[in-house]
């Protein structure tokens, strides 16, 4: 393509040995509604949107990002197919059935689609449903794939002192990243992300989880990658989940940054945790 496809992060389905646990730890913290849907369960707020099914705990079962149009999904239809890629049948009824779905180099599945979120109830906090990270072992091939056959853009790279890629950060629109990968010892759900309307609001979901005794684990801090404010806590599964704020915007022809692997490019005020 030759603009950044243009798409957002609209839903992740998480595995659980307990998913109605973890579906209402969610709809707690997070200011969700959560209800049944046969064997799974789902919890929605305005601008984020999540399902929990039985599996093995702290495993990406599927995500999916929303598309601007019909157009915009039939375009990336043709760049997958061209790229002799599979589809599967769409994961979830969180898309209409025109929706799309592949497996990366990985395994993990995605679908593209177009939301309908005009049912969600708007009396919640506000934080929308922003990025997914994952941890591959072979994150260059990840890559490839990724930006080549799907059409992402790469904002930014770490590298380690022998020029090796540890992180890569991708963009489906003018946000730093929607999705990133880490360079891990086993292919691996790492973290999801919601993006706040401004550092304030750090404030105020630190506030609401102090008062659920929902530990902060990690921050408040600021990425390098992406200049973002974060903080992190951990759901009853383990998952990681990230609250950032003030994520930048980059143009459409945002060259390639590169970072040094090391603490203070993943936190420039201070600790940090390097991914193994």
């Amino acid at each position: 393509m030759k603009r950044s496809m243009r798409g957002r992060l609209h839903h992740l389905v998480l595995e659980s040995s307990k998913p109605e646990a973890l579906a209402r730890f969610y709809a707690t913290a997070l200011d969700m509604a959560a209800e049944r849907r046969g064997d799974a369960w789902v919890c929605q707020a305005p601008n984020r949107h999540l399902m929990f099914v039985e599996g093995k705990a702290g495993t990406l079962h599927s995500a999916g990002y929303a598309v601007s149009d019909r157009d915009v999904l039939e375009e990336l239809k043709k760049r997958i197919s061209s790229n002799n890629v599979e589809f599967d049948v769409t994961p979830t009824a969180l898309f209409p059935d025109y929706a799309i779905s592949f497996r990366d180099p990985d395994g993990n599945q995605i679908a593209y689609g177009i939301s309908d979120d005009a049912s969600v109830s708007s009396k919640r906090l506000p934080a929308r449903l922003q990025h997914l990270v994952v941890g591959s072992t072979n994150a260059a091939t990840m890559v490839d794939f990724y930006t080549n056959v799907v059409g992402l853009r790469e904002s930014d790279r770490v590298n380690d002192d022998d020029r090796r890629l540890r992180t890569s950060f991708m963009r489906t629109d003018n946000e730093h990243h929607s999705f990133a990968v880490f360079q891990t010892s086993e292919c691996r759900l790492d973290h999801h992300c919601y993006e706040l309307e401004d550092w304030n609001s750090i404030r105020d979901w630190g506030d609401r989880f102090a008062s659920l005794r929902t530990p902060v684990k990690w921050g408040p801090g600021r990425h390098g990658p992406g200049n973002n404010l974060f903080m992190f806590i951990h759901d009853p599964d383990g998952n990681w989940v990230e609250l950032s704020a003030e994520l930048q915007i980059v143009a459409d022809d945002k060259p390639v940054g590169e970072w040094r692997h090391e603490e203070h490019t993943l936190n420039s005020w201070g600790q940090a945790f390097l991914r193994t």
